[in-house]
């Protein structure tokens, strides 16, 4: 797959995927939410206990792994955005958006302050 593919066409292959072996019964919104927790937590397994000067090997050592997680976090959540009926792209832009307003660049550049404390 590469960065072109659409959201769209990921969630198609997705719900395919689950189809094909009838576990849409399992995929409900709960136990979505339960999964995407559990892939999450299994990606920071890779960096618990890593100080900053040693994430860097780690990433490098573990890149495979990771980028396993990572696409484990994304399908479920990709996946769950189609089972309550969300255009995934459509939110994303409007969150993008909504926190270009809260993090107006000349306030938030070079800082890691939440929006109400800039």
């Amino acid at each position: 797959m590469h960065m072109s593919d659409s959201i769209q066409n990921l969630t198609t292959r997705i719900r395919s995927f689950v189809e094909a072996r009838q576990w849409q019964v399992y995929h409900n919104p709960k136990d979505m939410a339960v999964a995407i927790a559990a892939e999450a937590g299994e990606l920071l397994q890779h960096f618990v206990w890593q100080q900053p000067d040693q994430l860097e090997a780690r990433v490098v050592a573990r890149r495979p792994e990771i980028a396993s997680e990572i696409a484990d976090v994304g399908i479920l959540l990709f996946e769950m955005a189609d089972l309550l009926g969300l255009d995934l792209g459509a939110e994303m832009a409007k969150k993008i958006e909504h926190n270009e307003s809260r993090y107006p660049a000349e306030k938030a550049r070079g800082n890691n302050r939440k929006y109400n404390e800039l």
